[in-house]
């Protein structure tokens, strides 16, 4: 066995350089032990420790490395030995079905959350320093951070807070090892408690105040928010003692305030300016081609909602969704299903028609992930107007914008999912896939299929 020592737990360095040695010397990944700082690496083997003091260089792919820079910060122990068999392999490197890959690719990326989450989630507090400066005899303050990373990224993400907060003197405690700035040089220090930092400053009761005055009941998706501001830093930031009550009081803020929004005529009278809205839409770019914007229809205080990908080329010349092929589809296929097309309000995920010019004809082009983004503010809108208790998303475009994610319909279709911002969602095929379906039985055998599933979102009303 041969030993590979390290001089700490992100050194990159020396474990690309040991790397570098063993892989030069031919000593396969089994026969490698590695070592972080003095402790030894096996009570129980006799390893020849190994010099990797002058490795001769190599060349590796771009990706390797910035894989590895990342990787190395993750706490796993066996990730340096997971990334020098992948080093015997780089060619496995180009196959993102390999497992080792996946792997290493999926460490990758919880440290770069780690590294944002340091980034969001670190609060200074100001505490006062004696003795003051000399000459003045102004008081000396220094700002303390405390925060409980993940991983070993904090030396890593010192120079983050350090170009951000250039002028401030400044400490950021964690339990394997502090950084300090002094304003001219950054140093190290031995890891601390939660007890060494300051419980709070009055800066905090200005901040609480601010963060309650923007928050927003109607907006207020709990889950969401756990999953990207976990409890465990909710003891670091000042503002997060106030959670608690608020989700505990949103609810009731959201019915006072439903119960003071516009009704009747006044609803009808704002998704009229919000639809007037629209057609000036310079969100995307899709508006440089199309025809017009096509809005949602349908009446205001419909119980269903049914969201399709975007116009088509009969939709965009008429200003009107689902009037074409895939419209008459949809209409006879409702039909079918016991629904009301007089009763449901129908609109589109995209507002825009975009397309692909082939000679006369325009062919429907897929929206990608920006502009899907860019309209989602629109069918916000429409959904906070409407406040539906059940939304069918017509295909995968539409899915992305309910749910605020990319789905596959065979994860999602055909089943009740509880929507962030209220009432039921529901996922099925859109029309235009049976169009497309030159097989007269399985598109036969679809349509039946298309059918039971808007039949089971007619049974979500109730």
């Amino acid at each position: 066995m041969r030993v590979a020592a390290l001089t700490g737990e992100d050194d990159f360095e020396g474990w690309r350089d040991a790397a570098r040695a063993l892989l030069q010397a031919r000593v396969p990944p089994g026969e490698v032990v590695w070592q972080v700082g003095d402790t030894p690496a096996d009570l129980f083997g006799d390893e020849a420790i190994l010099d990797a003091a002058n490795p001769r260089p190599m060349r590796v792919p771009r990706a390797f490395v910035d894989l590895a820079q990342m990787v190395i910060l993750h706490s796993d122990p066996r990730r340096f030995a997971l990334l020098y068999t992948l080093l015997n392999g780089p060619d496995r490197l180009n196959d993102p079905a390999d497992p080792l890959v996946q792997r290493l690719e999926a460490m990758a990326k919880q440290v770069r959350r780690d590294i944002h989450k340091m980034r969001a989630f670190v609060r200074f507090r100001e505490l006062a320093e004696t003795p003051p400066f000399p000459r003045t005899g102004a008081p000396r303050t220094r700002f303390i951070a405390w925060f409980e990373p993940e991983h070993h990224i904090v030396r890593a993400n010192a120079r983050f807070f350090v170009d951000r907060f250039t002028s401030m003197r400044w400490s950021i405690l964690t339990p394997a090892l502090s950084i300090h700035w002094d304003g001219e040089a950054l140093t190290e220090g031995p890891g601390a408690t939660c007890a060494d930092a300051p419980e709070g400053d009055p800066v905090e009761d200005v901040w609480k105040t601010y963060y309650a005055s923007i928050f927003n009941p109607a907006r207020l998706k709990t889950g969401m928010m756990l999953k990207e501001m976990p409890r465990k830093y909710w003891k670091n930031m000042p503002e997060t003692a106030l959670v608690p009550g608020l989700i505990a009081g949103a609810r009731a803020r959201e019915i006072a305030m439903v119960k003071t929004a516009p009704t009747g005529g006044n609803i009808g009278k704002s998704w009229e300016a919000l639809r007037d809205e629209a057609r000036a839409c310079t969100r995307c770019d899709l508006y440089k081609c199309a025809t017009q914007t096509v809005f949602g229809e349908g009446p205001l205080d419909a119980g269903m909602m049914f969201v399709g990908e975007q116009p088509g080329d009969n939709e965009d010349l008429e200003g009107k969704p689902f009037v074409g092929p895939a419209g008459q589809m949809f209409d006879r296929a409702i039909a079918d299903a016991g629904i009301d097309r007089e009763g449901v309000y129908v609109t589109n995920a995209v507002k825009h028609f975009k397309f692909e010019r082939r000679g006369k004809r325009r062919i429907h082009d897929k929206p990608n992930a920006g502009e899907i983004s860019a309209c989602r503010w629109w069918y916000e809108q429409e959904r906070l107007l409407l406040h539906p208790r059940v939304t069918v998303a017509l295909g995968a475009t539409a899915a992305r914008q309910m749910l605020g994610k990319a789905v596959t319909i065979t994860a999602t279709r055909g089943r009740a999912l509880d929507l962030a911002e209220g009432g039921q969602g529901w996922v099925t095929i859109h029309p235009s896939f049976l169009l497309r379906m030159p097989d007269r039985a399985r598109a036969e055998d679809e349509y039946a299929a298309f059918v039971e599933d808007l039949k089971g979102a007619r049974k979500l009303l109730g």
